[in-house]
């Protein structure tokens, strides 16, 4: 076995890279069967309405239409990935409670199904719907308060969630403070903007099975709520997903699987829909917008002795990931430190505002920037460097967080934070602690320049008590020598290298050149369930089981069992749901940990931020495929800018200003960081696959806080509120008497 080729730590080329840089890998809206139909969805006209009446008969008289379908037609109209609240076509006749309700613009209300996309485009607006206009609430504080209009029976003052913390003492906590530094920290929402807007087909396979054709993080997922939403057996559900756009969390939901599922199987022919990029805006959920009030208090010496906080997530209409979501900015708003007397309230709110959910950090960047901002204002308050303060108080081995339990073994934050401060070339350690150089020289006399630092930790793995598992098979053909190896493995590979990093795996765990490796996946008729491509567990979850997998079919191959075939479920440490009285909980079985350090310069007098550079450390763990880590540190970073800076989604009285890319601003080339320095550092996870920890979503949770801080340390103004929009920072500045002159 000593000369075993090592696949594990090798930078190799992405399996997918030829076929997508060459056009030639084919995305759901690439994807076409003969006799196929074309679909349009007619979404919500009001924000909140009850729908008295749909009249389709113009639509259905219009040339080339074959079906206008409404929720008479859906047989079980409801969905939700945890709580299944959402109708799928609103609209009366369905039996379900509440269904004739629109709670939102993005409710899709009917179907029109055509020979042609122009024909189904033409007759969707000659669908007459009569609306009762209904009590709508789009202010997240005011959807809090007795009297308000109600979205969901069951929710109190529209209070989906709630959890708590109480921790130690507070009230001796406040006591013993020396220095109190208190907050109040805004965060809007945030468009996905994947390259893909959703697309798919629907049809019937040669099994007889409702096949969908379709780009999202879960196909078992997928495959249950079109199966619940039919009211028919998960077997006779089929869910493929070709190559995948991006997700980055928001394709957790559903969007065109049921109502193309549904289409194919009354009309037993091909269904296709490719949304606009409008549609798309419209039609999927966002980044939790918040409000975080936060209170922290220390002591002299630097030790952080008391936190306070109260987090309100505006939901929109539907529950989606909300619970989830809200539950890990819960867990984060108190940051990656030892704080021995805490008190946390975090809500979770129906609106008739869009709804919110899953999107890369899950909550973590909305509690990582109030955090963040607190552990910055406190260093600044006792004259302190800020990395200093933070090794101060970062949680360590057998650190008891504010949860009550101590993290999983080999927490590494000091390292990481240590690492990236040397490595950034800003901060140096010295006898008496760490101390920081000035910032560089402004590049024009209207620009200053501050560098900001933040560290953060995000789950790998699904939390708080949810089922976590994640299969997988391991096939070895040959005769005496091994000549194939087929790997079966659901997971989504949304872009960020899964499948690539799955061969990798599996050549290791055999012990073949990974030419032999052939991956089976994105098809419930060929794979067992891997769970969702997010929390950033697709390595650590999915290389468990492949390793599993490979050691007993190797095992069975050497036993000249052939071929050698072995299927293993990884089940990892259990985790626990947060008491409802204190937040004790075990909520995470690892961890990623991250620090990132920000060089900023702001143009005073138009109040443009350049982003000049950004070093981003983390311990990974174990590095399977250096590049792409390094890829995913330079994507998250320049999506974060777009988050922290220009990303600025308007929604008024329930309803998108600014649908259109053309209006909503992404990065561009000409601006992203001058440059990302990614650190990576290789600190074994006990329980991950050669020791691999997660790290998606990593770079993205810190890069907003630490372009604060840099902004502070750049004009002396605290910034409390992202994005920080050229108009945000102009007008703050004027408002603290800073100008070009």
């Amino acid at each position: 076995m000593e000369d075993r080729p090592v696949w594990i730590g090798r930078s190799l080329h992405r399996v997918d890279a030829v076929g997508k840089v060459t056009g030639k890998t084919p995305f759901p809206g690439d994807i076409d069967l003969e006799g196929q139909l074309w679909m349009k969805i007619r979404f919500s006209d009001r924000v909140h309405a009850r729908i008295k009446s749909i009249d389709t008969s113009r639509a259905e008289a219009y040339p080339g239409v074959v079906r206008v379908f409404t929720a008479r037609d859906v047989p079980v109209n409801e969905y939700g990935l945890g709580i299944p609240d959402q109708p799928v076509l609103c609209g009366p006749g369905s039996g379900k409670e509440g269904a004739d309700i629109v709670r939102c613009i993005s409710d899709q209300v009917a179907l029109v199904v055509a020979e042609t996309e122009e024909a189904a485009a033409a007759a969707l607006p000659l669908i007459d719907i009569d609306y009762e206009d209904l009590p709508a609430v789009t202010d997240v504080l005011a959807a809090m308060q007795d009297g308000a209009p109600q979205l969901h029976a069951g929710y109190p003052n529209n209070i989906l969630c709630h959890y708590q913390i109480r921790h130690g003492d507070i009230e001796a906590g406040w006591r013993q403070a020396e220095v109190v530094v208190e907050g109040e920290y805004r965060t809007g929402y945030q468009e996905h903007a994947y390259l893909q807007p959703e697309a798919g087909l629907g049809f019937i396979d040669e099994e007889g099975r409702i096949a969908v054709i379709v780009a999202g993080q879960w196909v078992h997922k997928d495959r249950e709520q079109v199966a619940h939403a039919l009211g028919l057996p998960e077997e006779q559900i089929r869910i493929i997903y070709p190559a995948i756009g991006g997700a980055f969390g928001g394709r957790e939901d559903m969007s065109v699987q049921i109502v193309l599922a549904l289409a194919a199987w009354k009309l037993q022919r091909p269904v296709k829909i490719i949304w606009s990029r409008e549609e798309s805006i419209i039609g999927h959920h966002k980044r939790h917008p918040t409000i975080i009030r936060a209170k922290w208090g220390a002591t002299r010496d630097g030790r952080v002795v008391a936190a306070e906080a109260t987090i309100i997530g505006d939901s929109g209409a539907y529950a989606y990931t909300t619970p989830k979501v809200m539950g890990n900015a819960h867990l984060m708003v108190c940051g990656p430190y030892e704080i021995p007397n805490a008190k946390v309230d975090t809500y979770g709110v129906y609106t008739n505002n869009i709804p919110s959910g899953a999107f890369r950090g899950f909550g973590g960047p909305q509690a990582c920037f109030a955090a963040e901002g607190q552990m910055n204002k406190l260093a600044d308050a006792l004259g302190m460097d800020p990395v200093e303060l933070r090794l101060r108080n970062v949680l360590r081995d057998d650190s008891i967080t504010v949860v009550g339990t101590p993290l999983p073994p080999n927490v590494t934050l000091d390292k990481v934070l240590a690492e990236g401060a040397a490595q950034s070339g800003y901060w140096t350690q010295g006898a008496d602690g760490w101390r920081r150089a000035p910032a560089p020289p402004p590049s024009g006399p209207t620009r200053r320049r501050g560098i900001g630092v933040a560290i953060g930790f995000k789950n790998v793995g699904f939390s708080f008590g949810a089922p976590e598992q994640n299969w997988a098979t391991v096939e070895i053909h040959g005769n005496a020598e091994i000549e194939r190896v087929v790997v079966r493995q659901a997971g989504a590979d949304v872009g960020q290298g899964a499948h690539t990093v799955f061969r990798q795996m599996a050549a290791e765990g055999v012990g073949v050149p990974i030419e032999l490796v052939e991956l089976v996946g994105h098809d419930t008729a060929e794979t067992g369930n891997s769970g969702s491509s997010s929390a950033s567990r697709m390595t650590f979850m999915a290389g468990n089981a492949i390793k599993g997998a490979a050691e007993l079919a190797l095992q069975k191959w050497r036993d000249e069992e052939r071929p050698a075939i072995a299927t293993y479920q990884y089940v990892p440490p259990k985790t626990t749901p947060y008491d409802r009285e204190t937040g004790r909980s075990n909520p995470n079985f690892a961890y990623g940990y991250m620090a990132q350090i920000a060089d900023v310069e702001v143009d005073v007098e138009t109040g443009h931020i350049t982003v000049m550079r950004v070093v981003s450390a983390h311990d990974v763990g174990k590095a399977i495929n250096p590049q792409l880590i390094i890829g995913q540190v330079e994507g998250a970073v320049v999506q974060a800018v777009g988050y922290a800076v220009m990303e600025n989604l308007i929604s008024q009285d329930g309803r998108i200003l600014n649908p259109y890319l053309s209006t909503y601003l992404i990065p561009t080339v000409l601006d992203i960081p001058h440059e990302v320095k990614p650190v990576i550092l290789e600190y074994a996870d006990p329980r991950g696959p050669w020791g691999a920890r997660g790290m998606a979503e990593m770079p993205f949770i810190t890069l907003a806080p630490a372009v604060a801080a840099a902004l502070h340390d750049a004009t002396g103004i605290w910034f409390d509120q992202i994005p920080l929009t050229p108009e945000r920072v102009v007008m703050t500045l004027r408002q603290h008497g800073i100008d070009a002159l």
